[in-house]
Parts: C-alpha cells; structure tokens; sequence
C-alpha cells in the first residue's frame, strides 16, 4: 500500500529542470508533483561509501534538492573496488568532499551539505535534524543501532541497507505509533534487538564484499527513498529483501513491531528526555584498550597492548618464547601476514578450541587487521585462564605503517 508522500511539492518546475527530469515526468505515478516533491526534499546520507556512492549518485540524478553526506574518512585505493562516487585522483581526500564534486557533475542543482564528522551519541539528533529521511549507508552494529534510535526519536524514515561478501539486506524501518498509539512499524531493534558478540561478524574491511552488489543494494535504498519522499509504490515498511548475488534471488521476509523494543515500544527505555545511549557498550566493544589508529608509533596505549614496534623488538629476542597469533581470516593473511605468526580464527575463540592450540606456559600476543577482533578474543583468552596474552594495538596495519611499509594493505 502507497504511503502518503513524506514532502509537499516544492514550486514550478523550471525550463531547465523539465528538461533534465523528463524520464520523470513521463511516468504517470511521478510526474510534474512528484518531481516538484524530489526538488523540494531533504535526504541525510550516512556513509559515502560502497552503499552510499549508488544512493548519493542516484538520488542527485533523481534531483533530491539537498542531500547531507555524512562521512569522517578519506578516500582510500582499497575503496576504489566499488565506491564509485571516488576516482583515482581523490585518493587522500574527504569522502565528503570527493562525493560532492561527483554530485555536482552529475547534477549542480543539488544543494550537497558536507558533514566530515563521525556520527555518535552527542550530535547524532542535531546531525539528521531536518531532514526528511536517512538512507544509511555505514557498516557497523553501533552506528546502526545509534542512527535508528535517532530516526525513532526524530520521527523519519531510516533506509537501511548491509552487503557482506555476496549477500545483501534492504528495508525501511520506521518505529513509530499510528492512530490508536500502536506500533504501525517495526525499526532496526525489532528486527535485532540485541547485536551480535562483538568480533563475531566480520566488517567487509575484514571479510571482503563483491563490489557490483554495492550497486544492487545502494540502488535499491534509493529507490525506496524516492517512493517515500514522493508517495508512489510500496515501501519496504516491515519487509525485509534478502539479496543472494550468486544465485540471483531476492526473498522477502516479514519483520513485525517489537511490543518491548527499547527505542519504538509502548515502555521504551530510550527517549529525548533520557538521551541516547553509549552504543559502543551496547554493543560490547573491547575494554582492553582501543583500536590501532589511536596508537602512536613505538607505543601502545594500554597495558593490554604491544605497539608494533615493541613486537618488532620481541620477535627479534630468540629468547623471549613469544606466540604471535593471527586470528584473521584465510583471505586476508593471503594479502599480508607479520611473519612468524601461528594462524588460530577468531571463530574459534568462542568455540574453545583455540584454547587447545594456543600455549598457556609461553607469553602470546594476538593480532587482526586494525585491533577490535584481537582485542575480543584476547578477553576470551584471559577468562580462559592465560596468564601472559596481549594484543597488537592496531593489527597488521600498524605493522605495515611502523615496521615494514614494503608490504600491502587492505
């Protein structure tokens, strides 16, 4: 069933934009107030990479009349497999600002607002204040869980999308009350109300994603922020798509409002009064010191780290007895490994059995891509009893930055 259209039609449209926006106005359910509606509409962008560059290039084409792009990063050669808003040349740029330029080619009518901030708990309401809806594009539990608690709070729609390898998921989650004050749809805590173990589910940083199924399901996030800003079609309010990219499918699956969710409930725990949570606790994110980009070289920040240095050093002492262990996945140690380090998946940490592979009489430092998988397992390893175990702050890529820069990254 059709929504009404979140925005009212913006004014006439001019000579130029007819022009532009004819395949538009060309379809009856569109038409001349559909794309007055999309000129006149707000859209907050989280993320101007893989899911976001399709989302941000189309929505411009669709002629969205101001679109936030929300992105602390730069432009990485890495990013290049499929966050196609960047090019070459944009390497070691603002996302943000990398993204606007590519708008502004593909459509300099549209108003671009740069935000090169990291979204949290403190700015996150002010940050999508105003808009009419948010297509988020980020790829971690916390910021999901942050960015649709905040869309609950503020009252819009929050466009959702994941890729992971070859699998894609989209929706639309929009915990709010209808008429009789019931739930009329479900948010991202009805469908998960509580993530995963921290370290469980890799990122595609650490687990790899085919870069076209960004384009599927990018694609397929602004086409439900066009059919919610303009009122046409059936959104996917409480349906969730599960794309299959190797075999080509898509199934859906129905997602109901939670009666106890946090955030949407009738006895909802999170509100405007109480503020947003710490989402990195919910979430369960090491304590055991932060990730590597917080180290500075030759140090590490806590006594549960080793700087990449200070391994550097121990490796080279034959009569340190030190295990260095790699937790990450096959794949990745094929791009780059420290030599010397013994191959035990973070999986297996859970599971118990690296306890069995992993020497309890000699000192271990364990080590991932950047320091959040190490740092969980490493929590794992002490309640296991180990009485000497550390972690690489940073991982493999504070390796390459401070010991051996020869080697690749990813």
């Amino acid at each position: 069933m059709s929504r009404p259209a979140l925005v009212e039609p913006g004014p006439p449209l001019t000579r130029d934009q007819v022009a532009r926006y004819a395949r538009h106005l060309l379809i009856p359910d569109v038409g001349e107030v559909g794309q007055r509606r999309l000129c006149a509409s707000r859209v907050a962008v989280l993320g101007a990479g893989g899911l976001g560059s399709p989302a941000l290039l189309y929505l411009a084409a669709a002629g969205v009349g101001t679109i936030a792009v929300i992105d602390p990063d730069v432009v990485d050669v890495s990013n290049l497999q499929r966050q196609v808003v960047h090019g070459v040349d944009d390497v070691g740029r603002l996302k943000v600002d990398s993204a606007a330029d590519t708008i502004a080619q593909v459509n300099p009518l549209v108003e671009v607002v740069r935000q090169p901030v990291r979204v949290d708990a403190s700015n996150a309401l002010e940050l999508l204040a105003g808009y009419d809806l948010v297509v988020d594009g980020t790829d971690n539990f916390a910021t999901r869980y942050l960015v649709n608690d905040a869309c609950v709070l503020l009252g819009v729609p929050y466009v959702w999308g994941s890729v992971f390898r070859f699998d894609g998921q989209v929706s639309v989650f929009w915990g709010r009350s209808g008429p009789d004050g019931a739930q009329e749809f479900p948010c991202y805590r009805c469908l998960f109300p509580e993530p995963p173990p921290a370290g469980s589910v890799p990122s595609c940083a650490e687990g790899g994603v085919l870069g076209v199924l960004c384009a599927s399901v990018g694609a397929a996030q602004g086409t439900e922020a066009v059919k919610l800003l303009t009122g046409i079609g059936e959104p996917l309010l409480g349906r969730l798509m599960v794309h299959d990219a190797l075999r080509a499918t898509w199934r859906e699956l129905t997602v109901r409002p939670d009666p106890d969710c946090a955030v949407c409930g009738p006895d909802a725990t999170i509100t405007r009064q109480l503020g947003l949570p710490d989402y990195e606790v919910f979430c369960g994110l090491p304590s055991v010191g932060e990730p590597a980009a917080t180290s500075t070289p030759g140090s590490a920040s806590s006594p549960d780290e080793v700087s990449a240095l200070e391994l550097a050093r121990m490796l080279a002492d034959d009569t340190s007895g030190l295990v260095l262990v790699d937790v990450r996945e096959p794949g990745e140690r094929a791009i780059v490994s420290i030599p010397g380090a013994v191959p035990v998946l973070r999986s297996t940490f859970d599971s118990g059995e690296a306890f069995d592979v992993i020497p309890f009489d000699r000192p271990v430092v364990l080590h991932c891509r950047s320091g959040a998988r190490s740092a969980t397992a490493l929590e794992l390893l002490r309640a296991a009893g180990h009485p000497d175990a550390r972690h690489l702050a940073g991982g493999v890529l504070a390796w390459v930055e401070q010991v051996d820069p020869s080697l690749p990254t990813y």
